[in-house]
């Protein structure tokens, strides 16, 4: 007999508060009756670009989490005793090596890091002990040896496997001074790769010889390794993040490069998003939920850093609601700030007003009136913090004006006068492009003087940005008598075509970011549309309940504000997004 589910598909569950929530759930999803929302789990797991080393290098060790990392010696053109540590954003030298080397292992972390063994010329027993600013020397490994792994801290470390004369199943245990013999890998190997501690550990990947890669890996208990889940992609020359059973495998080589990623459950390898670039001799650290890599060999020497995150999530779906209403109905104007604590400012109510309002997350109430009343104005910043430059007083003006959160005072003119232009960034590092013309002008903000940028690619009135000076975003717009679609991405010094929205509009609205963007309204005929950019392409989204052009927006593409506008007339109408991309990690939710 057909069941309903067969027919129908299954139902959405409807609940008042969100349910108990972990992995093995992931794809459920629910209505939560309390807050109104649609609900469902998902994983998330991405490398992005980190900052890149201030030396680029191969063969390092490695210690510590993605926002304190660090790497130790390697090669350039040359056997290197460099230390350098991560703070999340950038590298910064730390202190020397005293012997300089390559091919070696480590742990610990930034402040409290071990190295040992590895090769100058010939394989060493060295250890080195880091306390932060400078490295001493450790107890001497018994087997001098390069291409080993490790994993634990400095006082309880672990080091197994690794190439003498010939690969080798050596494991040893330090101490905080000493290393002792522990159990033998069951297959001698090396470049393997190491995660976890010392009474915890995994080993997984490597090279024996001849052609003999290696998918095998195996765990340790504090005596004895056992075999554990093979990889999927057997490899060489590979890192590792994680612990025994939450583990991270990245990078290596098979017969080419690899940006191959997997994750371990204790178990099972299961492949996850690779890398961007494909490298061996690399070296990593941190978790499975935060990991880090960094170097290697790319057929050059590779100072490339990639950030993994992976987090189970629950997605909120997009949705407009309404906020309170602006005292001042108008159009042609702008915003600034966050869907919280926003600011509107200038356009026209039939007459061209400088009138600003806060908004507190539901009501607007009165800020200090711009000493230059104008529309078709341009903004950004935060609501104790804004900048409006250009516009129309019955005429285009380049004058600029600062808010501090009561007032407008004078900051520096831009040197291109013009009205019908879009902006992004902050009050100290503004950005101001397009305009009636149309213009391709562009103009940084240093927080008293403007200078010129790039041009845009394609010059244009009426259109929407978002982003900050060096990261912006252009969409939509007027050019050529007819509205556009295309999109442009700001670096800072140069504009380069980015994915095209999927609705050509003018007098559109944006907000977030140049990776997490949002255009919404817009005219020809007046406009409701809504969609999300993801630094590559435009989605549609849900749209506004008013249909308007000319509006202004604040905040970010999760928690973004849809200010005024003109539908027949101009309108005091504020609508509040909820974007898609909304999250919440489950491990806040209810757990059992």
């Amino acid at each position: 007999m057909t069941t309903y589910n067969q027919l129908a598909g299954f139902r959405v569950n409807y609940l008042s508060a969100d349910p108990t929530l972990n992995s093995g759930n992931e794809g459920q999803v629910w209505y939560n009756s309390t807050t109104g929302k649609l609900k469902s789990l998902v994983q998330i797991k991405s490398w992005a670009a980190g900052g890149n080393m201030s030396t680029a290098r191969k063969g390092m060790s490695s210690a510590g989490t993605q926002t304190e990392g660090l790497s130790v010696g390697g090669f350039t053109t040359a056997v290197v005793n460099n230390t350098e540590e991560y703070n999340g954003t950038a590298w910064t030298g730390g202190g020397n090596l005293g012997t300089a080397r390559y091919l070696l292992a480590g742990c610990g972390t930034q402040t409290s890091g071990l190295a040992f063994s590895g090769y100058t010329t010939t394989n060493v027993t060295n250890t080195e002990e880091y306390d932060g600013s400078a490295w001493t020397a450790g107890g001497n490994i018994t087997t001098a040896r390069r291409t080993l792994a490790g994993c634990g801290t400095q006082t309880v470390g672990l080091a197994f496997g690794g190439f003498t004369t010939t690969a080798v199943a050596n494991t040893e245990e330090y101490d905080g001074s000493t290393w002792t013999a522990g159990g033998n890998l069951a297959i001698a190997k090396n470049f393997l790769a190491g995660a976890g501690t010392q009474t915890a550990g995994l080993a997984f990947g490597g090279y024996v010889g001849g052609s003999s890669l290696q998918n095998a890996s195996e765990e340790y208990n504090g005596t004895a390794w056992t075999a554990g889940g093979n990889m999927n992609t057997a490899r060489y020359g590979l890192a590792g993040a994680g612990t025994q059973t939450v583990g991270l495998a990245f990078g290596g080589y098979t017969t080419t490069y690899s940006a191959a990623t997997e994750q371990y459950d204790g178990s099972t390898w299961l492949n996850t998003s690779n890398m961007a670039t494909a490298r061996r001799y690399l070296a990593g650290t941190g978790t499975l939920q935060a990991g880090l890599a960094f170097g290697g060999d790319t057929g050059a020497v590779s100072s490339a850093t990639e950030e993994f995150t992976s987090s189970i999530n629950v997605t909120t779906a997009a949705a407009w609601a309404s906020g309170g209403n602006l005292a001042t109905a108008r159009r042609y104007l702008a915003g600034a700030g966050t869907q919280t604590v926003g600011l509107a400012f200038g356009g026209s109510t039939g007459t061209v007003t400088g009138a600003t309002e806060e908004y507190d997350g539901s009501a607007w109430a009165t800020g200090g009136t711009m000493a230059t009343a104008r529309q078709y104005l341009a903004g950004c910043g935060t609501q104790t913090a804004g900048l409006v430059f250009g516009g129309s007083t019955g005429a285009s003006t380049g004058a600029t004006e600062e808010y501090d959160g009561s007032t407008w005072t004078a900051g520096g003119s831009l040197a291109t006068v013009r009205q019908q232009l879009a902006g992004a960034g902050i009050q100290t590092a503004g950005l101001a492009f397009g305009g009636a013309g149309p213009l391709s002008a562009t103009e940084e903000y240093d927080g008293s003087t403007w200078t010129a940028g790039g041009s845009l690619g394609t010059a244009r009135s009426l259109l929407a940005g978002c982003g900050i000076q060096t990261a912006g975003l252009a969409f939509g717009g007027f050019a050529g008598g007819v509205n556009v679609t295309s999109t442009e991405e700001y670096d800072g010094s140069s504009w380069t075509a980015g994915g095209s929205l999927g609705t050509a509009r003018r007098g559109l609205s944006g907000a977030g970011t140049q990776t997490l963007g949002l255009g919404f309204g817009g005219y020809d005929p007046n406009q409701s549309a809504t969609e999300e950019y993801n630094g590559t392409s435009w989605t549609t989204s849900t749209s506004m309940t008013t249909a308007r052009r000319a509006l202004a927006g604040a905040g970010i593409q999760t928690s973004a504000l849809a200010i005024g506008g003109q539908t027949t007339t101009a309108v005091a109408n504020t609508e509040e997004y909820t974007g898609s991309f909304q999250t919440t990690t489950a491990s806040n939710l209810t757990t059992s």
